[in-house]
């Protein structure tokens, strides 16, 4: 199975899991509309997706997926608090500028968050890291960099940090090996190379 395929299926199961029925959901960097569409048909939510690449909103104008072409922070400014039961940010925290101020005001506007990244402490990026001495390339990060998107290197430990300086709860983890499939819960800022964290934010 292609690696894209694995990926959106981790993504389904997971937070499919965490979403109940009907509720009010943000899908930020949605991307083609794929995880929403699910969403929305299987869960029946109230979705809304939104990016910044036209391509991609049109294909979810396509799949009847109510998209918004622009930019996260600008739209997220524009919500009252706890508009939203979730928002969803999946694998696109890396490519942010200000990634914890996108996070702080998605908390702001839903009581839960739900953020996938890839983990640069991964033991196979920092075994590449240490022989080369340049960005890896393995099943985790599959691009060399003049192939792949701009990224901040996330770990699992960083970001359990940036949660507990920002009082941030973790409701729930989840830590996937380097094949996105199998969880793993020994040691997993060394031996996963995918998390997923439910996050919740205080009382409005």
């Amino acid at each position: 199975m292609q690696r894209h395929k694995i990926k959106r299926q981790t993504d389904f199961q997971i937070i499919s899991g965490w979403i109940s029925e009907g509720q009010r959901v943000l899908d930020i960097g949605c991307g083609r509309g794929v995880l929403l569409e699910h969403l929305m048909r299987s869960l029946r939510v109230r979705g809304l997706g939104v990016d910044t690449d036209l391509d991609k909103v049109q294909s979810c104008v396509k799949r009847a997926v109510p998209v918004y072409h622009g930019d996260a922070d600008s739209l997220l400014r524009e919500f009252p608090d706890r508009y939203f039961d979730w928002i969803i940010l999946s694998r696109m925290v890396q490519e942010l500028t200000h990634p914890g101020e996108l996070i702080r005001q998605s908390l702001r506007v839903s009581a839960n968050v739900a953020v996938g990244f890839v983990n640069q402490g991964y033991w196979l990026n920092r075994w590449s890291t240490l022989l080369t001495g340049s960005r890896p390339t393995n099943e985790v990060f599959p691009l060399s960099w003049e192939d792949g998107h701009p990224y901040n290197p996330v770990t699992i430990e960083g970001f359990r940090a940036f949660a507990g300086r920002n009082g941030i709860e973790v409701a729930n983890a989840v830590f996937l090996k380097g094949n996105w499939r199998d969880s793993t819960g020994f040691l997993p800022n060394l031996t996963a190379g995918y998390a997923i964290f439910h996050l919740r934010g205080g009382s409005s």
